[in-house]
């Protein structure tokens, strides 16, 4: 997926010659190289048992009480 750059950027990218250009993107790669990269299947499991841990917890799964609610009605509409 191809991600437009900012205006401020292309304005910048404008102004400096193409060394400048690729002297800036090789220190952007040098960056990235150096990101420690973790296989899916170790975040995967890692993310699902966090997801496990924290399930007892979530309102939208277990839902919230009465007493608890804030969004409850607080009375009823009478029609006479």
């Amino acid at each position: 997926m191809l991600v437009s750059p900012p205006i401020q950027q292309v304005r910048m990218a404008r102004d400096m010659s193409d060394k400048e250009i690729l002297k800036m993107e090789l220190d952007q790669l040098r960056k990235e190289v150096k990101t420690e990269r973790l296989p899916v299947s170790t975040t995967a499991n890692e993310i699902m048992e966090w997801v496990d841990s924290q399930y007892a917890d979530d309102p939208l799964i277990k839902g919230v009480s009465e007493e608890a609610n804030p969004y409850k009605e607080k009375g009823g509409c009478i029609i006479t």
